[in-house]
């Protein structure tokens, strides 16, 4: 990431803190970020990290449809929505401690998330979307996502550009898995369609299969992940979603054969002409399925 973004959100991150807070409270981080920035080691940020909930309080940062807009161009796909204002003062005040270091940079990131609390895990997850140094904090995502604590696993995999533009292909996988065995929505997740793969699709109908023999239910947003690359196995599966599965089921099956290229799918869809007519008179996608 170049210099300019990371100030760039940095800005943004700010003006969300000061319009949410008194006065007396703004000066105090606009203090705290001046020290950091000019401070030769650590100790002002780790200060400041520890004051930011005392200081600015925890309640919701006020956001509005053109600071989103605003987020999303100093970091494609970066969607603050959910920031705490002392989540946000942390992750700018991390921010500010960037020395045009990478490697440095993201050592400190590191050091700071081994001593985390809870809430802490989660705002240093959230800032992988805007810091710099980010094939240097692979390790750091890969932590968040293996977390057992959902809301750590969900700062990395909610609203994150990270995992879409970092992970590799298996770990991406891997992601995808976890969030449907642990039943969270996969409809914040970035980049999903554009990550998809047969390998996915394979890993989930497996999932999928052995929830069936167990006698048990799977999101139906699993199928999203499958219907582009379904083979005949895949294409079983949706035809019995379609035909004798629940109502959210059936809708699913529908956008997923809809994302298939292949004639098997206009076939399968072909079956349930009202379920189909449904899907198209209620205008559904899959965030209207989970």
């Amino acid at each position: 990431m170049d210099r300019g973004r990371p100030q760039r959100a940095l800005e943004l991150l700010t003006a969300w803190v000061e319009r949410s807070v008194p006065a007396d409270a703004s000066g105090w981080l606009r203090q705290a970020l001046r020290a950091v920035g000019e401070a030769a080691d650590d100790k002002h940020l780790v200060r400041a990290l520890s004051l930011a909930p005392r200081r600015l309080g925890r309640g919701d940062v006020s956001l509005a449809g053109h600071d989103l807009v605003e987020a999303d161009r100093a970091r494609p796909g970066w969607d603050p929505t959910g920031l705490s204002i002392d989540q946000a003062a942390r992750i700018a005040l991390v921010l500010a401690s960037y020395r045009d270091d990478d490697a440095g940079f993201a050592d400190g990131v590191k050091a700071l998330y081994r001593t985390a609390n809870i809430n802490e895990l989660i705002t240093y997850c959230r800032g992988l979307a805007v810091f710099p140094g980010k094939e240097h904090l692979r390790v750091l995502a890969g932590e968040g996502v293996r977390s057992a604590m959902t809301p750590v696993f969900e700062a990395v995999a909610h609203r994150n550009p990270y995992p879409r533009d970092m992970f590799d292909e298996p770990s991406w996988n891997q992601m995808v898995v976890k969030s449907i065995f642990i039943g969270s929505t996969l409809t914040l997740v970035q980049g999903l369609d554009e990550r998809a793969n047969p390998e996915l699709a394979r890993m989930l109908l497996d999932y999928a299969e052995e929830r069936r023999a167990a006698g048990r239910a799977v999101s139906p947003e699993l199928w999203r992940c499958v219907g582009p690359f379904a083979d005949e196995r895949g294409f079983a599966a949706l035809r019995h979603l379609l035909t004798a599965g629940s109502s959210g089921e059936r809708h699913a099956a529908v956008l997923a054969l809809r994302a298939n290229a292949r004639p098997e799918a206009r076939e399968i869809l072909a079956l349930r002409p009202d379920v189909v007519h449904e899907v198209d008179q209620r205008s559904l996608t899959w965030a209207d399925v989970i």
